[in-house]
């Protein structure tokens, strides 16, 4: 049998006894789809890049550790992998994904409006920072489905297939933050309106 007919679990294990080019077999295999996860997330090239290339060091050291135990879950294993680290490249930034590399998101560009004057554009850019800032303040779990959903543009379903939970477990961390994020502006008096 060829090398690349083999299955992830017999390139893992034949990785594991020595054979490099069994990993390159499943690098070449599922780089896109992984990277794609990444870009999906980020939205930057450069940040995707080194999010991939943490993801794989962290593979590679895990399995040489003898710590991988995914038995022939290899694909969803390194898509997690790359999710956390997605998800704590914003955690530790305390930022959320750009649409562009020299441009932070905007999350009301969907909405039309009108060209704003200089003094409305300085207030929106206010409050999408401290939309930021609550955001960063709720369990792990909630900021995860607010960025997955509002920012990287999943669905529920993608969402708890992401994050291996239910469809209802997404949606009810969802409602969660969004009463979070209500407790906390009224809690800090916050004010959000131009």
């Amino acid at each position: 049998m060829h090398i690349d007919d083999r299955s992830d679990k017999e390139l893992v294990s034949a990785y594991l006894k020595g054979n490099e080019s069994a990993f390159e077999v499943l690098l070449k295999r599922h780089q896109e789809r992984i990277y794609n996860q990444i870009y999906g997330l980020v939205r930057d090239s450069a940040e995707a890049d080194d999010i991939f290339q943490e993801t794989f060091v962290k593979v590679v050291r895990t399995l040489k550790s003898g710590r991988y135990n995914e038995e022939g879950k290899f694909l969803p294993w390194v898509m997690r992998i790359a999710h956390n680290l997605s998800i704590d490249h914003f955690r530790k930034g305390k930022k959320m994904p750009k649409v562009r590399s020299d441009e932070r998101y905007d999350p009301f560009a969907s909405i039309p409006r009108d060209e704003l004057n200089i003094e409305e554009d300085l207030i929106k850019a206010v409050i999408d920072e401290k939309i930021r800032d609550i955001i960063l303040e709720l369990p792990k779990e909630q900021q995860e489905v607010i960025m997955l959903r509002h920012y990287a543009g999943m669905s529920f379903k993608d969402i708890a297939d992401q994050c291996d939970v239910s469809i209802n477990t997404s949606l009810g961390r969802m409602r969660y933050a969004l009463i979070n994020m209500r407790k906390i502006i009224a809690e800090k008096n916050i004010v959000l309106t131009k």
